[in-house]
């Protein structure tokens, strides 16, 4: 078991999913920077995770293990918690970031893009959850879910996803319930923070940043900030709320 440069108290440890890149990976810099541990998930992005693994090891040694998994593979789920705890000796925090994201038209979506979809958004939280759960009661510890503005505000095109997320954003509140006192559990909504990878074009761009108050996108970082509140700030009478950091397009 790690401890804290003192040697005097354990240091928390942090399972987060799709760490490898963009705001996982943000956010595991975020969490590693303030004392934790960490469990780092990734699916296919292997020289990313490599990288960021180096990265936090040269920083502070054997601070991070990273875990391979498609989350879609039930048997998995229960796995990452068992390897983060048997690595590490105890779970303080499980952050569900990993997503999948892409459009599914109404008269072209197939079963298999459901499946995938509600895979990653919302059973693979569900499950990892009730696999940790035993360890945060231990720690009172904390999970954060990452759902979406489009939980509650449709996207054209993407029915199947924003389905997802509003079923994670109730997981969030069902959590929350089931498992208080001792863990709390949050979810923070995204606006605008990075253009999907699948491109956005500049007329799409402007007119969005048009619609948010803030005049500008946001960056992974306003997340992994959230992210690290939700887990350590807010600790003492905060749990079953979800944070929209979104530039301010939700008023109104």
């Amino acid at each position: 078991m790690s401890t804290s440069p003192d040697g005097s108290t354990p240091r928390k440890v942090a399972l987060v999913t799709g760490a490898a890149r963009r705001i996982g990976a943000a956010i595991a810099r975020r969490l590693h920077a303030g004392g934790y541990d960490l469990a780092l998930h990734y699916r296919s992005s292997q020289a990313e995770m490599d990288a960021l693994l180096a990265e936090l090891d040269s920083a502070r040694a054997g601070s991070a293990i990273a875990l391979q998994a498609d989350l879609a593979e039930f048997d998995r789920l229960p796995e990452l918690i068992a390897q983060t705890v048997g690595r590490f000796g105890r779970l303080d925090a499980l952050v569900n970031n990993a997503s999948a994201f892409y459009p599914t038209p109404i008269g072209g979506t197939t079963p298999a893009q459901w499946d995938e979809l509600f895979a990653s958004n919302a059973r693979a939280p569900f499950f990892l959850a009730q696999a940790a759960a035993p360890h945060l009661k231990a720690a009172r510890g904390g999970i954060v879910n990452l759902v979406d503005i489009h939980a509650e505000q449709p996207l054209a095109g993407h029915a199947v996803y924003g389905m997802a997320k509003a079923a994670l954003r109730m997981l969030t509140k069902a959590l929350a319930v089931d498992l208080a006192p001792a863990v709390r559990v949050n979810a923070i909504a995204p606006g605008a923070i990075l253009w999907p990878e699948h491109g956005k074009d500049a007329a799409s761009q402007e007119a969005l940043i048009a619609r948010t108050p803030l005049g500008r996108i946001g960056n992974p970082e306003d997340i992994a900030g959230c992210v690290a509140w939700l887990l350590g700030d807010a600790s003492g009478y905060v749990t079953g709320q979800t944070l929209r950091v979104d530039g301010g397009r939700g008023i109104g």
